[in-house]
Formats: C-alpha cells, sequence, structure tokens
C-alpha cells in the first residue's frame, strides 16, 4: 500500500517564472522527486498531486519547477508547503522506522545512552535524537 512521505518544504520562489527552492527532509529527495509520484500541500491528507517540469541542484537546496506554477505569484502562493513522495512499505525511505521512537539506546557495552526521540531525515544521512535526562544527544547514521 502507498503512502506519502514529506521529502522536501518549498522555502521560496525563485525568479519570475514560477521556479521554488525546496529543502530536503531526506537524503532521497532529489532521487524521489525525480522518480516517484509527488504531491504538494500543508499536509499529507490534503497534498495534490504535481507534475515536476525541471529540477536543478544548488548546493543543499534543490530548484524546481512545476506544471501549473507559472509566474513568481503562483510560486509565492505554495511558499511554506511541503512536497510529498507516493512510497511503499519496501522503499528505501523506510528502512529506519519512526516505530523506534521511545526505544532505549545502548552502547555495544550495555551502557545506556538515553531514549531515542526523534530522527531527522538529512540529505547526507540521517541523524537520531536521543534524551538523557535534560540533555539531548545527535548520532549520524553512518556506516561507521
Amino acid at each position: 500500500m502507498d503512502k506519502k512521505f514529506a521529502i522536501a518544504k518549498v522555502t521560496k520562489p525563485f525568479g519570475m517564472k514560477g521556479a521554488v527552492r525546496l529543502a530536503p527532509l531526506s537524503r532521497y529527495c532529489e532521487e524521489y522527486i525525480s522518480k516517484k509520484p509527488i504531491f504538494l500541500g500543508d499536509s499529507e491528507n490534503s497534498s495534490e498531486k504535481v507534475e515536476l517540469l525541471e529540477k536543478a541542484s544548488d548546493g543543499k537546496q534543490v530548484r524546481c519547477t512545476f506544471k501549473g506554477i507559472d509566474s513568481r505569484s503562483e510560486a509565492e502562493a505554495i511558499n511554506g508547503k511541503f512536497i510529498y513522495a507516493s512510497v511503499t512499505n519496501e522503499d528505501e525511505i523506510n528502512q529506519i522506522s519512526g516505530d523506534l521512537i521511545g526505544f532505549t539506546v545502548v552502547t555495544d557495552l550495555g551502557d545506556v545512552v538515553g531514549e531515542l526521540i526523534e530522527i531527522l531525515w538529512l540529505p547526507v544521512n540521517d541523524i537520531y535524537v536521543i534524551r538523557n535526562g535534560e540533555r539531548e544527544i545527535l548520532i549520524p547514521v553512518i556506516p561507521e
């Protein structure tokens, strides 16, 4: 069963012909925005399907043009909205499950690190946010 996953947020208009800049919310943003059905909206349930016309990377941000958004004023109207990709449970984006939130994180030696409270989906890698009392610990998810 397909579901929608937020992969980017529209951050600002770019130029006068309807292009917008996106801030990726997942390391799969550029791949999924090009290969998956995409939707635009304030939430997963209120999003509508959009067609990508053009995509260009600019450092950490992605610049896109969508069909039907042809002017700067139309681009300004979608500022702050999210881009969702249609994904299945088998997609790579679901490898690290949000179901892990709330579990206790321990080291290989059995020392308690804290409770996993959030997973940040960043373009390069994911980051586990772990709470230990008043302190938050950020652990990058990398092969090493």
